[in-house]
């Protein structure tokens, strides 16, 4: 390899690669590499923000329970101030995660500008602060660094009460085996850290949608949203792939629409397979979180669909929330397309989507 200078001796990807006779490998560990050193730099400068928001919190003295009133509003003004100068990743939850982060990881970084020990992810540790329980927290962040979970691993962990299936068994490995079963495709996503919201909104960077939609699904969503602009209905065009944040988990609704007619938000949701109970659920949460965030003064509750991409009976699921069952079928249901006009349409699109792969084999 070519003579280096001093200062890139000391970047540790430059000094540790070392070329073979395949190219290719070489090229693969270069890239895999520079992602990896690149991910960690940035995730170790976010820790370190979201911590020394924490403190700074801390220190400020008004989340304590004689003042939680005062405290409340502070939050919610700071997060205003901060949400309008430096965008998304400033919501109050976040600023309680971040104050929570301080207080349960006082010793995480030795000191402010010195060595830190072996990081986790924020997400990593957003899920962790979930615990109340210090010992299971303390082994799901061990277990997370030794054995390299994914964030997705992780969650999927938390939810399975692994930890107490552990504490329970009589047989360790039978329970971890059925564990990396479950979580094997979980592992093998190479481009979790680009796909990671966190870090998109951390860098002021919008989420790429490429990377959670397939071919044919875009095709599919980009299509039925000319569809639904083009019925002539009331649809105005709000969003498509918008970033949803719970506590546990970070979710993209497909479209978002706003119908100035029936003065509601439209989610519309594409599934690859046969729509189950769980994607209605899902669904039911999105519209639950729309009608608390966004629905204005005047406007009616949020209505979602959920469209199946495979021909299936189950082609298209309408969602309102309970109670508003009377509403759907005297007013939504003039102005929202009809089972067998999606139906349609979706065939209609996979049709075109592969002639059009066929013509360019």
């Amino acid at each position: 390899m070519a003579d280096i200078s001093a200062d890139f001796e000391q970047n540790m990807f430059m000094k540790n690669f070392s070329k073979t006779d395949d190219i290719v490998n070489d090229m693969r560990k270069i890239i895999e590499t520079s992602r990896n050193t690149a991910y960690k730099a940035v995730n170790t400068i976010l820790l370190q923000r979201n911590w020394l928001i924490g403190y700074r919190i801390a220190e400020e003295g008004f989340l304590g329970a004689d003042r939680a009133e005062y405290g409340a509003n502070v939050i919610v003004k700071l997060s205003k101030t901060l949400t309008s100068e430096y965008g998304k990743g400033f919501t109050k939850t976040n600023l309680y995660n971040f104050y929570s982060f301080y207080k349960e990881y006082p010793e995480i970084f030795h000191s402010l500008g010195g060595k830190s020990q072996h990081l986790l992810s924020w997400t990593h540790y957003r899920i962790l602060l979930q615990f109340s329980d210090k010992q299971a927290r303390d082994w799901y962040e061990k277990e997370a660094i030794s054995q390299a979970w994914s964030v997705r691993t992780l969650q999927r962990n938390v939810s399975s009460q692994y930890y107490y299936r552990m504490l329970k068994t009589q047989n360790k490995d039978i329970v971890e085996k059925e564990m990396r079963k479950q979580t094997a495709g979980y592992q093998q996503d190479r481009l979790e850290f680009i796909k990671n919201p966190v870090i998109a909104e951390f860098l002021g960077f919008s989420l790429d949608t490429d990377y959670t939609e397939s071919d044919l699904e875009k095709s599919i969503l980009s299509n039925l949203q000319k569809f639904l602009m083009e019925l002539g209905k009331g649809y105005a065009f709000v969003a498509r792939q918008q970033h949803i944040h719970t506590e546990k988990q970070d979710y993209y609704i497909d479209l978002v629409f706003y119908n100035y007619i029936l003065k509601c938000f439209v989610l519309i949701d594409l599934k690859t397979e046969k729509i189950t109970h769980q994607d209605v659920g899902q669904m039911d949460m999105y519209i639950r979180m729309y009608d608390e965030l966004k629905r204005g003064e005047g406007d009616n509750p949020t209505i979602g669909i959920v469209l199946c991409s495979d021909t299936d009976e189950d082609i298209a699921r309408y969602s309102v929330m309970h109670g508003n069952e009377q509403l759907f079928t005297s007013k939504y249901k003039l102005y929202l397309p009809t089972e067998e006009e999606l139906r349609a349409e979706i065939e209609t699109q996979k049709m075109m989507f592969y002639l059009q792969q066929n013509k360019q084999a």
